[in-house]
């Protein structure tokens, strides 16, 4: 498989620009499903304290022969600036791990207002060499120009809803300007994306599936980009996307299936579970 792309953060650390996510992945399984990507040549994995499966995730990734970046979420409950050191310590126990590539605050949870609290804290994460990159999740403009107006420290990354009929331009340009990455999940759009008929044609000229058009898109539009899947084929089968490249017509025809209602999530303004 040719070399993977990897990008580099706002603090040097660099990061696989493709991984696995795991969400929805039950516990019981994960571990084999990571075992089944690290096998298939996959450099990153993403999980959350929320999935319920960062022990599983731990486990599979004792089979790894090399380094695999490793990232896990605050969740919305833990926040605060004691309560996310006391979460981040339990995840780190569950992972079996000292330390992770990349800790992320999930949601901004506007209502309960301690997104400022719980930064500090990952700040001192992060100081502590515990937590090598800090970054955030579903967080808009002005959550994140509160967190750097008020403590210096710009997100790494921040992990949106992306995918080619929800394509978050106006958030993705503030984070080009402030050294923000863009991270997508729900790539594929829950699968919608794949019954896309712009989608399906750029795929029969290319000899590749729907779901590897739009991973590529995402890879080409400088995102980092976490698929998940659980089942082996599909796992193989996204990761196959380095071997060809969408050209300049491919990508506006894609770009061009943005739409204003494409969210499929909870919007973080509102989302206050």
């Amino acid at each position: 498989m040719p070399e993977q792309l990897k990008v580099t953060l706002n603090d040097g650390q660099a990061m696989p620009q493709f991984g696995l996510g795991v969400w929805q992945t039950p516990q019981d399984v994960a571990a084999e499903v990571v075992k089944t990507a690290l096998d298939a040549g996959y450099l990153s994995v993403d999980t959350a304290a929320i999935y319920g499966n960062e022990r599983g995730v731990g486990e599979g990734l004792k089979a790894a022969k090399g380094e695999v970046f490793l990232t896990t979420k605050l969740w919305n409950d833990r926040q605060g600036f004691d309560s996310t050191l006391q979460a981040f310590d339990k995840s780190l126990g569950r992972l079996g791990v000292e330390a992770v590539d990349l800790y992320l605050i999930h949601w901004p949870a506007p209502a309960k207002d301690l997104y400022l609290d719980s930064w500090k804290a990952m700040i001192q994460l992060k100081q502590e060499g515990r937590a090598r990159s800090i970054g955030v999740s579903n967080f808009m403009p002005e959550h994140l120009q509160r967190l750097i107006d008020e403590t210096g420290v710009t997100p790494a990354v921040n992990q949106i809803e992306l995918h080619p009929s929800f394509q978050q331009r106006t958030l993705r340009a503030f984070h080009e300007a402030h050294g923000i990455h863009t991270e997508s999940w729900s790539p594929l759009g829950q699968g919608r994306q794949l019954e896309d008929p712009t989608v399906g044609e750029i795929a029969r000229k290319h000899g590749k599936s729907p779901a590897q058009v739009v991973i590529r898109w995402h890879l080409d539009s400088g995102l980092i980009v976490i698929p998940k899947s659980v089942t082996p084929s599909r796992i193989r089968e996204n990761v196959e996307v380095f071997d060809f490249r969408l050209d300049a017509e491919d990508m506006a025809a894609i770009d061009g299936l943005d739409m204003a209602d494409g969210r499929i999530g909870p919007d973080p303004m509102t989302a206050n579970f």
